[in-house]
């Protein structure tokens, strides 16, 4: 059951649409009031339980679905825009933030694309660049309104997903030996065969779709080589589902609707690999040990924490995770959150959250208890890892993992195991980056937070050279 007032006046009045009913028949239906109705659906007052177990009994609303969801990565987002200096005469309350992501979630969409363009024109010019011309884009890129198009759909595709862990139901992944099996089912299916490539150099994955042949390079580790076949089978297997999702999704140009479809392609991938079923439980059993996960799986630790954070299935979610992928420069390269914790649309994140130490540690998993300024408090896990073809002479880009999850699911995981989650001093403060935290006496901030004013005091010098 969702905690606190709950307001879902546009769901109830989608509902009522969908059923074709008038306020007074639908009110009817629920045994309340057509004021009381009105009122709930123009977000008003908040459903009482007795309403809600009404909509559930007569009209199969899934309450365990009433959660924050899309919801608060939208007012999360919001915030984040509104806290720009442009905005200075205007300062929302949470509650108002709630209610237009809620009643006005396109309205909304339409401010951040507003501001994204807004933010990108202004760095353009800040940059006094002498091609600046009527022809640039001040619109997301098309990368960037292909994340948002993840983020906003809570990084689960039902249908990709359910097509993929049918075929690793068909195909008996979870008994049979992972390369094996899928270069059979390839060949036999769609008659490609397998070959290899000894250049060290070689591309990863190369297919010819006139002789019919998968190339992997031979020295990929196994995980990526057992990726790379089950992305080849995505876009052959799951080619008629995964044009109709991209299409769906009315991208603004060609260019951002392909690359969605390379990301449905990888989740298509990581889907088959993992399936949602088997995975979800075995990580419940394992107690979310991500190295017993990989080695059941055989698959690579990014991959175990990517899938673990697309565990979103209505009606079937599992433990709602925050996941993100930092590489050496501090730049979150893949992020989510089914949590409360919200990452930056811009800038980088906290210094003082332990995915920046995961360097230090290479080859370990460390942990941390961390508060944010709303008083939540969070299980984080970091680990260094990296995306290498074998051989000296190879570029080794490595990456942090981070991955966590409210302290009220940290009993689930095997880390927390020996953590005193009780004692409230455990706790490191942190924030989502440093221009949206407020906490004044950060000596680790980077920058002043984007609300606040600083004052500078020329006769006092504390950690930091100013006060806000």
């Amino acid at each position: 059951m969702v905690a606190g007032k709950l307001y879902i006046g546009r769901k109830v009045r989608d509902l009522r649409d969908a059923n074709r009913f008038t306020q007074a028949v639908f009110a009817e239906r629920l045994g309340i009031s057509t004021s009381y109705l009105n009122q709930i659906e123009n977000n008003q007052r908040p459903v009482s339980a007795t309403v809600l177990l009404a909509l559930a009994d007569k009209f199969k609303m899934d309450i365990s679905e009433l959660s924050a969801g899309s919801g608060d990565r939208l007012v999360s987002a919001l915030a984040e825009t509104l806290s720009d200096p442009l905005f200075a005469n205007y300062i929302p309350s949470i509650q108002e933030l709630k209610l237009i992501a809620q009643n006005a979630p396109g309205f909304a969409h339409a401010l951040l694309n507003c501001h994204e363009a807004y933010r990108q024109r202004s760095e353009q010019l800040a940059s006094h660049d002498d091609r600046l011309d009527d022809q640039i884009l001040v619109e997301n890129t098309p990368y960037e309104e292909v994340r948002d198009f993840f983020h906003f759909v809570d990084n689960y595709i039902h249908e990709v997903d359910q097509q993929a862990e049918s075929l690793a139901q068909e195909l008996g992944l979870a008994e049979q030996d992972t390369f094996t099996t899928l270069s059979q089912f390839i060949d036999t299916r769609y008659g490609i065969r397998l070959r290899k490539d000894t250049e060290v150099h070689a591309a990863m994955r190369r297919f010819d779709p006139i002789l019919r042949e998968l190339t992997l390079n031979q020295y990929l580790p196994a995980p990526t080589r057992d990726f790379q076949v089950a992305l080849q089978i995505a876009q052959l297997h799951g080619a008629e589902t995964i044009d109709a999702v991209a299409s769906a999704a009315n991208f603004k140009t060609q260019e951002a609707y392909e690359i969605c479809r390379i990301g449905l392609h990888n989740y298509f991938a990581g889907a088959l690999l993992l399936p949602y079923g088997v995975f979800k439980e075995t990580a419940a059993e394992l107690r979310h040990d991500l190295d017993l996960l990989s080695a059941r799986f055989g698959a690579s630790l990014e991959q175990v924490c990517h899938r673990l954070s697309t565990l979103q299935r209505p009606g079937g979610k599992g433990v709602p995770l925050f996941f993100a992928r930092i590489d050496r420069s501090g730049n979150i390269t893949k992020r989510h959150s089914a949590t409360k914790l919200q990452f930056a649309r811009y800038g980088a994140a906290c210094p003082l959250w332990i995915a920046h130490q995961a360097p230090v540690t290479p080859g370990q998993i460390m942990r941390q208890l961390a508060e944010t300024p709303d008083g939540s408090r969070y299980l984080c896990l970091a680990m260094q890892t990296s995306k290498a073809v074998a051989g000296y002479s190879n570029n080794r880009p490595t990456y942090t993992l981070a991955l966590g999850c409210e302290i009220s699911y940290a009993d689930a995981f095997v880390y927390a195991d020996d953590l005193d989650v009780s004692n409230q001093r455990g706790f490191d403060p942190i924030g989502v980056s440093c221009r949206l935290c407020e906490r004044r006496d950060c000596a680790s901030r980077s920058i002043p937070p984007l609300r606040q004013k600083i004052l500078v005091d020329h006769h006092l010098r504390g950690m930091l050279p100013y006060k806000l």
